[in-house]
């Protein structure tokens, strides 16, 4: 059973996890190299727990207290019970869901890892928007893409934003960081995986033509937003696709072409 900690000092070093959330430049640094991640909101921390990630401690209002009783009764790491002005000094922003626990980070696997049983994948270049990146991340898990990979400056899937906008549907998708780019693609070719290179580019065929659901092994990629996939990433790829637009509309936001063509992609689903 978890200590039930009353904090009244937001200097306490106790809290130390949870201080600074909105300095995104010092967050994206500091996490990954002490091994954790926040997650924020009771879903959010009961799909993290459930996934298999260790809590290091939990930061709660007081009326989160009897909610969160079950995880609190059922973990050994130690709650912080915290007035709303506390957990806002500490954290930099009002916490409206009033429940914050810090994780555990686990070891990603490699490509490699991934490839051998996969057979929809997401390849990532570029996407930086912790926003888009969770909107990704939930459309994956929910249209059935078996496996996420990262080019390399690709933000961090388990920030705080992202980690809240998936709704916690980055712990169902597994994901990992390529080494190189876009040299590491040709090792996604050589696992046997068609690289479909999303882009609205009129020289690419329609999803329609190219129909992904009947290919054994996709990988599909996306670039950032606005600036799309590289040149050498264009290159690199087997072929171009894209998403047909009507009244003009020249593109969508990566998030909403990315579920669209996660669709397209999925076995089984009828062409569009």
């Amino acid at each position: 059973m978890a200590d039930l900690i009353t904090v009244e000092d937001p200097a306490d070093p106790r809290l130390r996890d949870y201080t600074g959330l909105t300095d995104v430049e010092l967050r994206r640094k500091r996490e990954p190299a002490e091994g954790l991640f926040i997650a924020e909101g009771e879903k959010v921390i009961r799909r993290a727990k459930d996934a298999g990630y260790e809590m290091r401690s939990m930061l709660l209002s007081a009326k989160w207290v009897d909610v969160m009783r079950d995880v609190i009764d059922e973990l050994p790491a130690p709650v912080y019970a915290v007035s709303p002005e506390l957990a806002e000094q500490v954290t930099g922003y009002h916490v409206h869901r009033g429940a914050l626990a810090s994780m555990q980070r686990k070891p990603l696997p490699t490509p490699d890892d991934l490839l051998q049983t996969a057979r929809r994948v997401v390849v990532m270049e570029s996407v930086n928007d912790h926003t888009n990146i969770g909107a990704i991340f939930r459309s994956a898990a929910a249209l059935g893409m078996d496996a996420v990979l990262l080019s390399p400056d690709c933000a961090d899937p388990l920030y705080r934003r992202s980690v809240k906008v998936s709704m916690g549907a980055v712990f169902s998708v597994p994901y990992a960081r390529l080494e190189s780019w876009p040299r590491s693609l040709e090792s996604v070719r050589e696992a046997g995986f068609g690289l479909l290179a999303l882009t609205p580019d009129e020289k690419a065929k329609t999803l329609d033509e190219v129909a992904p659901h009947r290919m054994e092994r996709v990988a599909l990629m996306l670039g950032a937003e606005g600036d799309g996939l590289s040149t050498r990433a264009l290159v690199a790829a087997d072929e171009w696709v894209r998403i047909p637009m009507a009244h003009g509309v020249d593109s969508l936001n990566v998030g909403a072409a990315a579920a669209v063509a996660f669709y397209a992609v999925a076995t089984g689903r009828p062409r569009l």
